[in-house]
């Protein structure tokens, strides 16, 4: 289904501008190279916008905000906007802060988003102006399951009308939409929370399907959540296969990012579209 996507980021290998969270920036930029893709971790004002106008996409991720970095922020995604390269935003802990709740909606304000990607709490609060997150953590009452899973396909939809772009609420079931299709991705495994910045980690991976897919940001935004999710699986079994601990599911998730193919995700992925 995805084959192409996957092949386009490996034939291309675009350049993914990235401003993200300094705890898990490695994690992001392995990521990043393990798929296909070609990270470039810069972040000073002076220089983000030459940074941008070389590359093929822009992440913009709040995980560890600071004054610094806003403006920052603003600048490389206003001239990514100018010269037509997708944008991600990661709202990492949108209101578990009125710094972070401020500056989302400011960057929501100046920049157009073609995927916003976040977890259940952080998409709540974009849309209701809720306070629910647990830190930076999706909160227990905030999980989706198959119980509310209508509720979050309308909350998606809602963003979406808001904001435009692509929206994505990941989870224990993922749900990305462009208000017009839907897709619901059941494909992860529960130990992955246990690893740090898993989630910057996806937004980075998007960044890199949506740079190698401009004219496909749906269907790569949903590739790239199947792949770490699938990849998460794969990563999992061998680690209770081998009686190891999740320093190696860290590693051995990039290692499977940087070996999937098209037959591989074709044959594990686990989707359905509404």
């Amino acid at each position: 289904m995805f084959e192409n996507i996957l092949k386009n980021i490996r034939e291309k290998s675009p350049i993914v501008h990235c401003i993200t969270n300094y705890v898990t920036v490695n994690d992001v930029a392995n990521t990043i190279l393990a798929s296909g893709a070609s990270p470039i971790m810069a972040d000073d004002v002076e220089e983000v916008e030459d940074i941008v106008s070389i590359s093929n996409s822009l992440v913009l991720n709040i995980g560890t905000l600071n004054s610094r970095t806003i403006d920052s922020m603003i600048k490389a995604g206003k001239m990514a906007n100018k010269i037509k390269i997708p944008v991600v935003l990661d709202p990492v802990g949108m209101g578990a802060s009125k710094l972070r709740t401020e500056t989302t909606l400011k960057l929501l304000k100046e920049v157009k988003f073609s995927v916003i990607r976040g977890n259940a709490s952080e998409i709540k609060s974009l849309v209701h102006g809720s306070r629910t997150s647990s830190g930076v953590d999706v909160s227990v009452e905030d999980i989706i399951d198959e119980s509310n899973i209508v509720d979050y396909i309308e909350i998606t939809k809602e963003l979406k009308r808001i904001y435009n772009g692509v929206i994505a609420v990941t989870g224990p079931i993922d749900i990305v939409t462009n208000g017009e299709k839907t897709y619901i991705i059941r494909n992860g495994q529960e130990n992955m929370e246990r690893v740090t910045g898993t989630g910057c980690m996806l937004s980075g991976l998007i960044g890199g399907f949506v740079g190698g897919n401009p004219d496909s940001i749906l269907d790569s935004t949903a590739a790239a959540i199947a792949t770490m999710g699938l990849c998460g699986e794969m990563a999992n079994e061998r680690i209770m296969r081998e009686d190891l601990g999740t320093g190696s599911l860290r590693t051995y998730l990039i290692d499977y990012i940087s070996k999937i193919d098209g037959k591989i995700l074709s044959g594990g992925i686990k989707i359905e579209s509404r």
